[in-house]
């Protein structure tokens, strides 16, 4: 359980810096360069990710279970993962979701955490997953008082909402039927 709470602190520390100090990237680009910037932030989120994933496979073998969650909840859970993956897309597919939504990726995000704490009640998932959703829910506030930043998207385009809404449901039914076991080792449908 240290090795993944250990990755949770290490991955939302370096995504949170624009949460407590929403200047701090602007000028640690302006002192060290926008690679001086980026590499030890990717170096930071990938070693952060790599002890949440160790972390939560060797937690995952001597599970402490906090609720046992009701089966007819799995029908929820499935109903909020639809919207995670065209959500993602039009986080980078500007169009009328991406405008109405400001930020679609943290709604995927709170979405996708809120599924999982619903079908999941041991400790190493309320940790992984009440992060993710607590993290998303704090950004999300933050984003209220901070400078906004220009992201990489593909260009705007009338189709972009069919093919993040296209693609996204795609993903999502290959995530359900197969790429989820693949991936985690755990298939969604039971």
């Amino acid at each position: 359980m240290a090795i993944l709470l250990t990755g949770l602190v290490i991955f939302f520390a370096v995504h949170s810096i624009g949460i407590v100090a929403p200047g701090a990237r602007q000028l640690a680009v302006q002192r060290y360069g926008e690679l001086g910037w980026k590499g030890p932030y990717a170096v930071l989120s990938l070693l952060g990710l790599i002890l949440v994933v160790r972390g939560f496979g060797l937690a995952s073998q001597m599970p402490v279970v906090l609720y046992s969650p009701p089966r007819f909840l799995r029908h929820l859970t499935f109903l909020l993962m639809l919207p995670v993956f065209p959500l993602l897309l039009a986080a980078y597919l500007p169009g009328r979701i991406k405008t109405a939504l400001r930020h679609p990726m943290l709604a995927a995000v709170k979405f996708w955490a809120l599924a999982h704490l619903l079908a999941n009640g041991r400790l190493a998932d309320v940790c992984l997953f009440g992060g993710f959703l607590l993290w998303a829910v704090l950004d999300r506030i933050s984003l209220k008082r901070r400078p906004p930043q220009v992201l990489r998207t593909a260009p705007a385009g009338r189709f972009n909402d069919l093919i993040a809404v296209a693609l996204g449901l795609a993903l999502c039914v290959s995530f359900v039927g197969w790429a989820h076991r693949w991936l985690f080792g755990v298939s969604p449908l039971g």
